[in-house]
């Protein structure tokens, strides 16, 4: 007689374990701890053997018997549906361990742990908010270029439009990640090309006429405020550096012999090492400051202790007590202000100017930045550039500002 869910959960314990029938070989387990067990028993090349179906009731009636019937198609094929549970298993476990969550992880930790906070910080943001709630449990070889643009399409919906964008680049961080690491064969985003709304191009402001340039020098001359942040605000325009990679220079970094500044890769958002060759003025800035924090790990330190840089804010803040704000100059403005007049008015070649900028810069064979490419020239052109700013500084002083074509 089969069971019903009355009687099954009727069933009490015993001193041994004993099975209850159902029907077509299935049957209820119960164990002298009071465990239910569903089993199905079946017999495949002339033996007997038992596949557990679950533990009732987590595992109901109705649910056993559809197990069982499952079973029993694969016995009827001469398939043992243990061996069909154990691939099943196996394969859910590979899948977990290729989620599209799992490989984010191993992303995470391979490519990103060394990069600022506020990049590790958006990265895990993209990831926790606007990718894992959706994609995560997805094994990351199947998902595909509609799912991706779902994803996508949500956050546009908030209207938050270069977040979108910014999530797509972190999507196709991790997917070719996956690819490289066997897990996937390609990267479904390079498909969303052109699938989002177009962000609109903003520029951080700087200033590049070369009479305001020299109103500017003698402003952050007479800036009155820390010795590491003036020396930070003073080097800013001589080192055209990203200011990250100002504010957390270490003293290790300066090469006091060969007059530069050394940057390894991991410091570097090209993952590229960098050198700045220092012109008589940075190093005459260094040297004064090195008394009072070259004891410590960074050149500028935090005014909240010696075992932290100097705070993303440091140099903007002392530009807009200058009277410069957002709108009118930025720290990472200093980088577009130096390629502008170091090409338009001093005439450098331009690909002396993208190394010293330390951008993705290629050569006619496809080689990717070199960091001794040029030295001895962009160095040249670091002291020149150091002397243009003096000069224009001097000239507004002077109130006679003079701007001229000069050779290299």
């Amino acid at each position: 007689m089969a069971l019903s869910d009355t009687k099954a959960k009727a069933l009490k314990p015993r001193e041994k374990k004993y099975l209850e029938a159902d029907e077509k070989g299935l049957y209820l387990e119960v164990k002298p701890n009071g465990t239910k067990r569903w089993v199905f028993r079946f017999r495949l090349h002339d033996k007997r053997s038992d596949l557990a179906l679950g533990i009732y009731p987590e595992v109901s009636l109705k649910h056993a018997r559809q197990a069982r019937d499952e079973a029993r198609e694969h016995v009827a094929q001469g398939l043992d549906p243990r061996d069909v549970k154990r691939a099943r298993k196996e394969a859910a476990t590979e899948a977990n361990r290729n989620s599209f969550s799992a490989v984010s992880e191993e992303w995470f930790a391979s490519k990103m742990t060394h990069l600022s906070k506020t990049s590790t910080d958006r990265a895990k943001m993209a990831l926790n908010r606007d990718l894992l709630p959706y994609l995560g449990r997805r094994p990351v070889s199947e998902i595909t270029p509609p799912e991706v643009l779902r994803c996508l399409r949500r956050i546009e919906s908030r209207g938050t439009i270069e977040t979108a964008h910014r999530v797509k680049r972190v999507a196709s961080q991790v997917f070719r990640f996956a690819v490289a690491t066997g897990k996937a064969d390609r990267d479904p985003t390079t498909d969303l090309t052109g699938a989002l709304k177009p962000t609109k191009k903003k520029h951080l402001a700087a200033i590049t006429d070369p009479v305001e340039v020299g109103k500017l020098m003698v402003a952050i001359e007479g800036y009155q405020g820390t010795p590491v942040v003036k020396t930070a605000l003073k080097l800013s325009p001589l080192l055209f550096c990203r200011p990250g990679e100002l504010r957390k220079l270490e003293w290790a970094e300066v090469n006091w012999e060969a007059k530069q500044i050394e940057i390894p890769a991991e410091k570097m958002k090209t993952s590229e090492p960098h050198i700045i060759p220092l012109a008589e003025q940075s190093l005459l800035l260094l040297r004064e400051l090195e008394p009072l924090t070259g004891r410590g790990q960074y050149v500028f330190p935090s005014a909240r202790g010696q075992s932290r840089p100097l705070s993303d804010n440091g140099v903007r803040t002392a530009l807009r007590s200058l009277g410069y704000d957002n709108e009118t100059m930025t720290a990472h403005g200093f980088r577009a202000m130096a390629r502008t007049l170091l090409d338009e008015v001093l005439g450098f070649r331009i690909d002396y100017i993208e190394h010293q900028l330390a951008h993705g810069v290629k050569d006619t064979l496809g080689r990717a930045y070199n960091r001794t490419k040029h030295l001895p020239q962009r160095a040249e052109m670091m002291q020149k550039w150091a002397d243009h700013l003096d000069n224009l500084r001097k000239q507004t002083s002077a109130g006679n500002v003079i701007t001229a074509q000069f050779g290299t």
